[in-house]
């Protein structure tokens, strides 16, 4: 097991050192370069000149990013001319709020998906497993845009229920305490998680309730309860371990989304406005965190399936 998750955290340091290459490469390729895309359509070629030279951006493509890993590993992740601040300082600022979306997003959708998941495998082929399913297949099929703006439209617009956009400024403590306008960011995100991970769960206790470990628990004389609670559910969740690590990088997109559609100020809205307005060093350093997070998340989803599954051995 040491062995084994030594090479994946030397496979994920990898990937994380390819995706900051290609990003950089990426941004290089700028139509006008950096410096045009920074100071703007109307910046004088003096201007552009001075800015290039005062960068580095005259260095060779190598040397420019041997400066910029080289300021990463001093914490320094560059400044954000546009937003007139450091993008450490706005990482962490963002990063909590987008991290809190997605934390109560993802407790809400285990804690909704895994027993829906089991109500559909015990009572498969009922009008409930078919409703359910039916609605899992509209909400996975639709976008996070889409589901945020229908239900802005239902229940703020129409019922006047919850607020139409998240909380704008404050810490962390002071957006949670908002909890009207948390509700249908939250309902957006978790909807679209429930409708994935319900399917799989229900698929996964189907195929458990057929094997000899469960017909051997009811001959001898366990209930159907404790059955599905103590022996399915444990091998059940199995499948859902891999798939959170898999579905982090969906969630994160769909959290960017939602966060636009809302005006949450996460590391999704910034990430995507100072993308609109070619702000360099932001986006690369929110992609280097993206990436960073994405690659912990498979790696844990690894280790969770190994002690979930006592079978499973790395060697």
């Amino acid at each position: 097991m040491t062995g084994y998750l030594i090479r994946r955290i030397l496979q994920s340091v990898l990937v994380v050192v390819l995706v900051s290459i290609v990003t950089f490469l990426l941004t290089e390729l700028l139509p006008g370069g950096p410096a045009r895309a920074m100071l703007g359509p109307r910046a004088t070629q003096q201007q552009i000149q001075d800015f290039i030279h005062a960068n580095g951006y005259d260095r060779p493509i190598p040397v420019q990013y041997g400066i910029w890993v080289d300021n990463i590993v001093h914490g320094n992740l560059g400044y954000s001319l546009k937003l007139n601040q450091g993008v450490g300082a706005l990482i962490a600022d963002r990063l909590p709020k987008t991290v809190v979306l997605m934390a109560i997003s993802f407790v809400v959708a285990l804690i909704i998906a895994v027993p829906l998941g089991i109500y559909q495998a015990r009572r498969r082929n009922s009008i409930g497993d078919y409703t359910a399913t039916s609605l899992s297949f509209i909400f996975y099929a639709m976008p996070s845009f889409l589901l945020g703006q229908l239900l802005i439209l239902v229940f703020s617009t129409y019922l006047g229920w919850f607020a139409p956009t998240a909380p704008q400024t404050g810490d962390i403590g002071e957006i949670l305490a908002d909890g009207n306008a948390m509700i249908l960011p939250i309902a957006t995100l978790a909807l679209i998680t429930i409708a994935t991970f319900s399917r799989y769960m229900r698929s996964s206790v189907m195929e458990n309730l057929t094997q000899e470990y469960v017909r051997t628990a009811l001959a001898n004389g366990a209930s159907d309860r404790r059955v599905t609670v103590v022996h399915v559910l444990r091998n059940a969740l199995i499948p859902i371990a891999t798939l959170l690590g898999l579905s982090l990088p969906a969630l994160v997109a769909g959290a960017a989304i939602t966060e636009t559609v809302f005006n949450y100020p996460g590391m999704g809205y910034t990430f995507i406005t100072e993308a609109q307005v070619r702000d360099y060093p932001t986006v690369l350093g929110f992609t280097l965190v993206i990436a960073v997070v994405t690659v912990i998340g498979s790696l844990l989803a690894d280790v969770a399936y190994a002690v979930l599954d006592p079978r499973v051995k790395y060697s």
